[in-house]
């Protein structure tokens, strides 16, 4: 009786490991995937963050994490349904809506220094670009491009007065070509390669995002699609839910978040906590600047229209 005892209560504890085991192989196997496309650089933070402490997971989603080398890839990922979500600049982001991509802004992510940085002292400022020095930005109607059109149109009169000395370079491959002072003389960049550069001897700023675009502005936003917003709702407010715990937590773990990312840009953990705490890193997801770039972009010719109304282009979600 004893034994018959002991075969049952073993019997019923294999059964409940293997329901256990069961029943987390068929959660896994449940959650839904999201494909993600994001850049390069200490923007990109929170979803380092969140890959490496597996927030996606959390959340019920299992995330398929895709790199491109401009805002402009992104775009495309998402218009070819390679992506589901993306993370580009706003000028990207308008000139797809502008030809009709149905989509939205989902939210900004995180305000960054931007600055056009040169290695050739006789450049101080754009009046003193000839026309075969080029200058590197990730791609045309980046972030960067349209900094330098409003930079250029308050100092040469002209939005496209630069336009022909542009050359287009992902940013590791335009920093790496700067400091070796090989095919380019100045490349419009965000952290970490803006301040690995201006950390060189004899590199200088010759502007910034600040005096071109005259305030702070998100250097990126989440977009997302009609039908991904409208069919997938809830993985759609799992994904937000999720970003939002990322940004949470590098802001409240700064030097952890330091430690974990300090391989991936092959820096020492002290000097990458030095960039991500720089004056003017701020890790939000406040949507900044939207109707500033586009009234812009408009007005010098790289869209045909302005949303009448900053609500026509962000999702329900997102905070201005």
């Amino acid at each position: 009786m004893f034994r018959s005892k002991r075969l049952i209560t073993t019997f019923l504890c294999i059964t409940l490991v293997l329901v256990s085991i069961f029943n987390g192989n068929l959660l896994y196997a449940s959650r839904p995937e999201l494909k993600i496309a994001g850049q390069f650089g200490l923007v990109y933070a929170p979803l380092m963050i969140a890959e490496k402490l597996q927030i996606f997971q959390k959340h019920g989603l299992t995330p398929i994490w895709k790199e491109y080398g401009s805002g402009a890839a992104v775009r495309e990922s998402l218009i070819s349904g390679d992506a589901d979500v993306g993370f580009m600049g706003i000028p990207p982001f308008l000139i797809g809506w502008d030809k009709g991509c149905d989509w939205k802004v989902s939210m900004g992510f995180v305000v960054v220094p931007v600055g056009l940085v040169t290695n050739d002292p006789r450049i101080k400022s754009l009046k003193d670009f000839k026309p075969a020095d080029k200058i590197a930005v990730p791609s045309p109607g980046s972030v960067q491009h349209i900094l330098l059109s409003m930079a250029a149109k308050k100092e040469l009169g002209n939005p496209t007065a630069l336009d022909q000395n542009l050359i287009a370079l992902p940013h590791p491959d335009a920093a790496a070509s700067l400091i070796s002072k090989r095919g380019i003389v100045a490349h419009f960049t965000t952290p970490p390669y803006l301040f690995e550069e201006l950390e060189q001897s004899g590199f200088h700023l010759v502007t910034d995002d600040v005096r071109a675009f005259g305030t702070r502005f998100s250097f990126n936003v989440g977009v997302v699609t009609s039908k991904f917003h409208n069919r997938r709702s809830v993985h759609y407010r799992a994904f937000v839910n999720a970003i939002e715990e990322s940004m949470a937590w590098i802001n409240q773990n700064t030097k952890k978040a330091a430690e974990l990312l300090a391989p991936e840009f092959k820096l020492s953990p002290e000097k990458t906590y030095k960039y991500m705490t720089w004056p003017g890193m701020e890790y939000t997801t406040r949507a900044l600047g939207l109707m500033g770039f586009a009234k812009f972009m408009k007005e010098a010719g790289y869209i045909k229209k302005v949303p009448a109304d900053v609500k026509e282009i962000i999702w329900e979600n997102v905070k201005l």
